[in-house]
């Protein structure tokens, strides 16, 4: 996209804002209620029936085949050269738009096979081999939805570190946090495995909320879920509607919509899988407590939305189960806070 080196020269600088805070140990008690936030009662827009089925309405139409023209007997120059026009491809008008994209047509992921094992997170080697591993599990699961949809698809880029250090768009882990992100500038998820696990400064780790692997996997998942957004002209889009916006207040606003449903898509993967990683009721409940306990740390920019919004649209991925149920736009603003 056209401005890739734009927004990665962006995000690189404001690295820190854009990523997942954990919140402080006193949100702890709350868990348990957020545990039972209801999933968004929307999209108001659902793919139409045309759009279900005929997902390309501007392209070509397609040559008669023999079948259609009426049957004649070939003459004798026909016979000795016969014409060979080569098939044309289907021209393709994508909607790279937030709110009607045309990856919302894509609807579930297939269940697939992708078990997680017995990894353990404080084990450099074998956290990043589950990484690179499931990667490749979401590869399989998303790409064949979007090419269904004539969105070309191309998997992302991964540079794990054991400690840290410095991508394309700024440090990683970067200062105070310990979060992976992605950068649209070389498709590629940076990620420090001992931040994730046990911490940075004074950002608890994931692995102090959640032992499981699962935790982890499931926030490289919305890291992907951004790569989704790139391909798809979702960020794009995005990133061109924060340059329009004349108050720090709505910039903020459409980053929350971009991370929670980066965090659906999560919800739809992990759901995807559930059966083979596996992923059982206890993990489950487990899973929806660990995302209520992620989001916007208290004095920080409000860019991730609060953990309840979190816990929501996770879950939202998980029930919900199909791409336009991810379609934060057009959610109202209560959830997207």
């Amino acid at each position: 996209m056209g401005v890739f080196g734009v927004i990665g020269g962006v995000l690189g600088g404001i690295a820190a804002l854009f990523v997942l805070i954990v919140i402080a140990s006193a949100l702890f008690k709350s868990a348990s209620r957020s545990e039972t936030t209801t999933p968004v009662a929307i999209p108001t827009y659902e793919p139409s029936e045309r759009a279900t089925s005929d997902p390309f309405p501007t392209r070509t139409r397609p040559a008669p085949t023999e079948s259609d023209s009426p049957t004649r007997q070939p003459t004798q120059e026909e016979s000795q050269e016969p014409e060979t026009t080569p098939t044309q491809p289907p021209k393709v008008t994508l909607n790279t738009s937030l709110k009607s994209n045309t990856m919302y047509r894509a609807g579930s992921l297939p269940r697939l096979s992708c078990s997680g094992g017995n990894a353990n997170i404080f084990n450099h080697s074998q956290l990043k081999a589950l990484i690179l591993k499931t990667g490749k599990c979401m590869d399989r699961a998303w790409g064949p939805i979007l090419e269904k949809q004539g969105i070309q698809f191309s998997a992302p880029n991964y540079a794990i570190a054991a400690k840290r250090g410095r991508g394309a768009c700024g440090d990683y882990p970067s200062a105070g946090s310990m979060v992976p992100y992605y950068c649209p500038r070389n498709n590629t998820i940076y990620a420090s495995t001992s931040a994730m696990a046990r911490g940075n400064g004074n950002a608890r780790g994931y692995g102090q909320i959640i032992s499981w692997h699962g935790g982890i996997i499931s926030m490289m998942a919305h890291e992907y879920g951004h790569h989704i957004q790139n391909i798809t002209g979702l960020m794009d889009s995005w990133w061109r509607a924060t340059l329009d916006s004349s108050s720090q207040s709505g910039k903020l606003a459409l980053s929350r919509r971009l991370e929670l449903q980066a965090t659906c898509f999560g919800g739809m993967w992990m759901r995807s899988v559930a059966a083979s990683y596996p992923v059982n009721t206890s993990l489950r409940s487990r899973l929806f407590s660990f995302y209520a306990q992620v989001g916007d740390y208290p004095g920080w920019p409000r860019d991730h939305g609060t953990p309840a919004n979190n816990n929501r649209w996770f879950r939202q991925g998980w029930e919900r189960d199909k791409t336009y149920q991810c379609n934060t736009w057009m959610a109202p603003s209560s959830t997207v806070s």
